[in-house]
């Protein structure tokens, strides 16, 4: 008797699983592999675009392909379809480029049937390139450049964000870690002598030595005093950077370091939200950016309690993906109270053999959330708006000048009015492209303009760390 419960349970499982549909999807990826920021200007290798287009193909064989194992309800196949998907970037040497050849893996050339056309007086024209596609990618301009700059939180703009970061080079815990690692550093100056002086070798620089070393040892057929390069040296090496960049990126007292993932997070849930009342007209995010929006988003997600690794940097290629799925009937579009969210993580390149994992979010259990638990549990620390942001920033200037609210509401008055009945986000475009442009900044955090930080670790067990602290929907309009 109890067998045969067993064995229904487990057929009710599988099939509420195979009548699974997804609707939609967010996907934020980092850069492939580059070369060292303390060359400047840093730029994609072809490593980093092989990277990258390996998990566009990996994302297309999920979503997009007519066989796709958890194919996005409506998603075209093969001509991309530009009302469906929206992608961002910055405009950047390692950025930009990172999210073409991603697009390049998720819609490929559609081939000589696909892309051609019939003209009026009979001729057929053959698209270039066998048919290759071409997706706009929106230019976030705040972000322009952010790979070869040294100190990512300072283009964040947020005043209050660099306070609280620079806070920790007065803690304890950084003072113990500078003082205790000096002879370790000092040891790698004759690898690094070139780049770096004897005075620049300490835990401050933490993640620029590593960045520096670690480009090196994949790419260069000769290190200077290779010998000292062990396998020992690289993982202190990694794991201190780690420790490093996590600590400005987030701190649980100080919820403000971490304004890329409040950013990162107001945006998700508004995407996602305009999936929902668009009746999945808008089906897939794609947006690129560095390092530090992961980290800030782990810490305030609380993924750590999920995994410890979360305290490490992501790697080259590394992808956060929120999927909305329903079990009820996709025509028509379910309501929000049948709607559910799921989110994904997975480290590096993603492929056949190396796939994405799904996470619990908010130090809870589940890995499947509904909607309405999902928007109130991102709503805890997400920035929603423009004028959220400056307050949260203390900033008072440029696009947080109280002219630029007088403007903005004047265009939303306006919009509404010529809108009205049409359904909207309660967010107004100029609005929606500045949290964009604030998302895409990488919002890591070293500091001090001394050129030199970023590169591609592998994500870390926390015992290999110092200890650190580390709307329903009926109301998710205006998200």
């Amino acid at each position: 008797m109890q067998l045969s419960l067993f064995l229904i349970a487990s057929l009710c499982a599988r099939l509420n699983l195979a009548q699974e549909t997804v609707l939609g999807a967010y996907i934020f990826s980092r850069h492939g592999d580059r070369t060292a920021k303390s060359t400047p200007p840093s730029s994609l290798t072809d490593l980093g675009y092989e990277e990258v287009f390996t998990s566009g193909t990996y994302f297309r064989n999920r979503y997009v392909a007519s066989g796709a194992t958890s194919k996005i309800t409506g998603l075209n196949t093969d001509l991309f379809k530009m009302s469906q998907i929206t992608a961002s970037a910055p405009y950047d040497d390692v950025l930009m480029p990172s999210t073409q050849g991603f697009l390049q893996g998720l819609y490929p050339p559609v081939g000589r049937q696909l892309g051609s056309s019939a003209l009026r007086n009979g001729t057929t024209i053959q698209a270039p390139l066998n048919g290759y596609q071409l997706i706009p990618i929106e230019e976030v301009q705040t972000g322009t450049g952010s790979e070869n700059t040294a100190w990512l939180q300072g283009s964040s703009n947020c005043k209050n964000a660099i306070i609280s970061s620079n806070k920790y080079f007065d803690s304890e815990e950084y003072q113990k870690l500078l003082s205790s690692t000096k002879n370790f550093y000092g040891s790698v100056l004759p690898m690094v002598n070139e780049t770096f002086n004897s005075t620049q070798m300490s835990f401050k620089n933490a993640y620029s030595i590593f960045d520096l070393l670690n480009v090196a040892n994949i790419h260069n057929a000769t290190i200077p005093s290779n010998h000292l390069l062990t396998s020992d040296v690289l993982f202190q090496l990694r794991t201190l950077a780690d420790n490093h960049e996590f600590n400005l990126a987030f701190n649980a007292s100080e919820p403000i370091r971490a304004v890329a993932g409040a950013t990162l997070a107001g945006q998700v849930v508004q995407a996602l939200n305009e999936t929902i009342i668009g009746k999945g007209k808008n089906k897939l995010n794609i947006q690129f950016g560095a390092y530090g929006n992961f980290q800030s988003f782990f810490g305030l997600a609380q993924l750590a309690k999920a995994n410890p690794d979360f305290y490490g940097v992501p790697d080259y290629a590394s992808t956060m993906t929120w999927e909305l799925v329903t079990n009820a009937s996709a025509d028509p579009f379910p309501s929000a109270d049948d709607i559910s969210v799921r989110f994904l993580f997975h480290n590096h390149t993603t492929s056949s053999t190396s796939q994405p994992i799904a996470y619990p979010l908010f130090g809870q259990s589940q890995e499947l959330l509904a909607w309405k638990d999902f928007v109130m549990g991102m709503n805890k620390f997400a920035i929603t708006g423009q004028k959220a942001w400056c307050t949260a920033c203390g900033n008072s200037t440029g696009v947080c000048a109280p002219t630029s609210f007088s403007n903005a509401a004047s265009s939303s008055s306006q919009s509404s009015s010529s809108n009205s009945g049409s359904g909207g986000s309660g967010m107004s475009n100029a609005v929606a492209g500045v949290i964009g442009a604030m998302v895409t900044l990488g919002v890591i955090l070293g500091i001090e303009l001394l050129a030199l930080f970023i590169g591609g670790l592998r994500v870390v067990s926390k015992k290999r760390l110092a200890g650190n602290d580390a709307s329903p929907a009926g109301s998710t309009s205006k998200a």
